[in-house]
């Protein structure tokens, strides 16, 4: 998909809807949230000379199966003192990620090619593709890679995914590995000061296939559904039936349900006024909370 004359980010208008079957396999896994984070690449200042690629402009490749897009390439970003971040060290990082048991390649391509220190804070860059959470600030971590590869392979099941929603963009880390497994993505944010900061993140990045939302993630996105993949990144007591309703036939859910005790729950669409649920695992989660701030 081309960025040419588009801006960002895209208009809910320009979306055309299509549809997928999605398998039925249940991969056995635990799996946490991505969350919220505080924006880390303000006034990012790129030198001449180094080498930037388009993130949507390698999307092509990655999903025919090419190498995976480098993003940045030994890339020295002053907001982060300076440090070299090079394309080995996230090769190292998908490495032990793919250890742990995410065996899904399009999913470790996606998560290679973002780079994950332009979206954590400076003062912890030296520790961007350690696979760990990190805090980041109001209240919440973005997850370590190895959740995040997993939930994507959970939702991905092998099958192609044309139109999925995130419910909580926090950083927009996520997202953007969404985007190079998914045709089109959309990702809510009910706080105000996340959504602008996960836009700042991804807007140097020029891809062209996320739209993002500032909202009350509970209410879903109906204007852009049906979807063949929803995640939600926060646990409410249950799934919001309206969320249930925007999943396409055959499309999948992923959402931590419970209070203190939580679990993780798999749920799939399988008829207009059917789906089925199966639990994975415990797990924790920050709560999902209704309305905007």
């Amino acid at each position: 998909m081309t960025t040419k004359d588009k801006r960002f980010p895209l208009k809910l208008s320009s979306v055309v809807e299509q549809r997928v079957n999605a398998g039925k396999q249940v991969y056995q896994t635990t799996v946490l949230p991505q969350t919220a984070m505080k924006n880390s690449v303000q006034n990012i200042s790129l030198r001449s000379g180094m080498a930037t690629n388009n993130l949507s402009g390698k999307k092509n490749a990655l999903l025919a199966g090419g190498s995976p897009p480098n993003i940045v390439n030994s890339v020295v970003d002053r907001s982060h003192g300076n440090a070299v971040v090079s394309d080995a060290v996230r090769k190292a990082m998908v490495s032990r990620v793919k250890a742990q048991g995410v065996l899904d390649e399009l999913v470790l391509a996606a998560l290679q090619a973002v780079p994950r220190h332009l979206f954590i804070d400076p003062g912890l860059a030296n520790q961007a593709y350690v696979d760990a959470s990190l805090p980041i600030g109001h209240h919440q971590t973005i997850s370590q890679p190895y959740i995040v590869a997993r939930m994507l392979e959970i939702l991905r099941n092998g099958a192609k995914l044309n139109k999925v929603l995130e419910i909580g963009t926090g950083c927009g880390y996520q997202a953007a590995v969404l985007s190079l497994i998914a045709k089109e993505v959309y990702s809510i944010e009910r706080i105000k000061a996340l959504h602008e900061l996960a836009k700042n993140n991804l807007r140097p990045m020029r891809i062209a296939n996320i739209r993002l939302q500032y909202g009350d993630g509970m209410l879903g996105l109906p204007q852009a559904a049906p979807f063949d993949g929803i995640i939600l990144a926060a646990a409410g007591l249950e799934v919001p039936d309206v969320l249930l309703e925007q999943l396409q036939i055959g499309g999948r859910l992923i959402a931590p349900v419970g209070g203190k005790a939580q679990v993780l729950k798999l749920i799939e669409r399988i008829s207009i006024g059917e789906w089925t649920s199966v639990i994975l695992e415990q797990c924790h989660f920050v709560p999902l909370r209704a309305g905007i701030g």
